[in-house]
Formats: C-alpha cells, sequence, structure tokens
C-alpha cells in the first residue's frame, strides 16, 4: 500500500471511530434522564417520586435540582449508585419506561420478576414456600387495586409499605427460592384470595393493622 492510500485509509478509520463514538453518546444521553431533561418522561418520573414520598415539587416534566434531589434520594435507598441519572438500572427499580411506556403491568418483565423476588426475599425469608408466594401475590393485588400505585415498583416503594425497603433487606440478593414464589405469583398463583395486606402478629404495632380481619394465616404472617 502507497503511503497516499495508507493516510487515506488512517484517516477514515479515525473518522468512522470519532462517528461511532458521537453515535454511543447519543444513545447513551438518550436512554437516561437527568438535569436539564423535559417532557412526559420526567413527569412519569416526578409522578412516582412523589407518590412515594421523595419529591415534594412541582409535578411540571422539567427535571430540575429538586428532581436530582429526590432520584438521589430513592437511589441510595435501593442501594443504587447515588449520581441523580435516571439510567436503566435506576429506571428499572422505578417500573419506568425509558422508551417512552407508561411502565404497565401488561408484560412482565426480568427486572419486575426480580424486584419482587428481593421483596419476598427480604420480608418472608425463613416463611414457608406458600407463604413466600402470599407475600408476592399481595404485592400483585395492590397494583391491580385503585386504591394503590399501578405497578410492582410503585407498590413496593410507597413510602412506608414495607419493612424490607425501610430496612435495606430489600437490597438483599433473592435466592432462588424466592424468585420461584414470585414467579409463580405473577403466573396467577393467590394463595390468600385476593388479600391487600398482611403483619406478623408477633411484631405489628399498627392499631389499624392489627383491627383488620384476618382471613388466613401462613406461617408467621396474617393476610387480610
Amino acid at each position: 500500500m502507497n503511503p497516499k492510500r495508507k493516510r487515506r485509509l488512517i484517516a477514515f478509520l479515525l473518522l468512522a471511530a470519532l462517528l461511532f463514538a458521537l453515535l454511543a453518546a447519543d444513545i447513551t444521553l438518550a436512554a437516561s434522564l437527568r438535569r436539564g431533561s423535559r417532557g412526559e418522561l420526567v413527569t412519569q418520573l416526578q409522578q412516582k417520586l412523589k407518590r412515594w414520598g421523595y419529591y415534594t415539587g412541582a409535578v411540571d416534566g422539567v427535571f430540575g435540582a429538586g428532581t436530582e434531589k429526590a432520584v438521589k434520594a430513592f437511589q441510595r435507598k435501593v442501594g443504587l449508585t447515588a449520581d441523580g441519572i435516571v439510567g436503566p438500572k435506576t429506571a428499572a427499580a422505578m417500573g419506568l419506561d425509558l422508551s417512552g411506556g407508561t411502565g404497565s403491568t401488561g408484560t412482565v418483565s426480568d427486572s419486575n420478576l426480580y424486584l419482587l423476588a428481593r421483596l419476598v426475599h427480604g420480608e418472608a425469608r425463613g416463611e414457608p414456600y406458600t407463604g413466600k408466594v402470599a407475600v408476592a401475590a399481595v404485592v400483585l393485588n395492590r397494583v391491580r387495586s385503585a386504591s394503590f400505585p399501578n405497578t410492582i415498583a410503585g407498590v413496593i416503594y410507597q413510602s412506608g409499605a414495607f419493612d424490607a425497603v425501610s430496612d435495606g433487606q430489600i437490597n438483599l440478593s433473592p435466592d432462588q427460592q424466592s424468585i420461584n414464589a414470585a414467579r409463580d405469583a405473577l403466573n396467577g398463583w393467590d394463595p390468600t384470595g385476593g388479600c391487600l395486606y398482611y403483619y406478623n402478629p408477633r411484631t405489628a404495632t399498627s392499631r389499624w393493622m392489627l383491627s383488620r380481619p384476618v382471613l388466613l394465616r401462613i406461617g408467621n404472617h396474617a393476610f387480610c
């Protein structure tokens, strides 16, 4: 290869590499929400954060300092890097579809299965298998109820809803039994018959919860 052609080839390869890097950067930015982002996805993000008690500002579709602070608080709570950027991992934890969807539960993603399994592991570790499925079923019953958020992440991260979220056990890696229990619940098994609540009678302190009629008991949990 003569020197002139070699220089042209090198220049072409460098240009191609630069274009690829720019395209990759554009894709990365498009697949995330951060300070300065605007639009419907930011509105959905703010609504979720407000519903879960992390955000107190206006739901205006503008990703500002308040939204960034709320995202960081959420990330710290669930064990993610608190950088204030809603990338794929943070979006999955929130049940937020960065492609523009609404995060509906019509199709169950692997991230929803894993999140539900983490909740089961944190809440029902040591319980009989049916009790694990029952805990997962309560989450799904809440998703279907008009009184609760309409996504798995929304129900799980609703402020004060589950001890495993409050004490950080939601961040433990679930065992295979918890994953299987979450999958069984997602496939339609509901040992509770539609219950929206459960508690451990030996540790519960809420008068309101203790006053609810118990429909069944599985292991250490009363379901109502």
